[in-house]
């Protein structure tokens, strides 16, 4: 990876994600803005839905780690795409690789009460692999 590359990534880097407490777990949760986590939620409020997930694990092999979290929604085609540092964001995917559940929420949302789209992992396996990829991506 060029230093463009990194520079590249560091700022195209979602800040917003958070960790919250539901019901005794730590729960990850990545921090849309208002319009675009209203229009997801208008899209698929109470219709079954199933949600891809994928992690894209992105690393220069000088302890920099990305992790590009794709989510592919059934309906409707919706897509949306994050890329987060994991350096600065372990704790998130320790979080998701121990709970197997992302949740998706607004600026404006009380985490883990109100206005909160959880999803279930369908592959828990891959959470903690990815985490100790992540994990090993830090020590090159």
């Amino acid at each position: 990876m060029t230093n463009d590359e990194l520079e590249r990534l560091l700022n195209n880097v979602h800040k917003e994600v958070t960790i919250f407490d539901y019901e005794g777990t730590k729960v990850p949760c990545i921090i849309f803005e208002e319009k675009k986590f209203d229009d997801i939620m208008k899209t698929v409020a109470g219709k079954p839905i199933s949600v891809e997930t994928n992690l894209n694990i992105l690393q220069d092999g000088k302890g920099h780690v990305f992790v590009e979290i794709s989510l592919c929604f059934s309906l409707k085609g919706i897509s949306e795409k994050v890329i987060l540092y994991a350096n600065e964001s372990l704790e998130f995917f320790e979080s998701l690789a121990a709970t197997s559940m992302l949740a998706i929420s607004s600026p404006h949302s009380e985490y883990g009460r109100s206005n909160v789209f959880m999803i279930q992992l369908p592959k828990p396996e891959r959470a903690v692999q990815a985490l100790e990829i992540i994990k090993k991506g830090f020590q090159r």
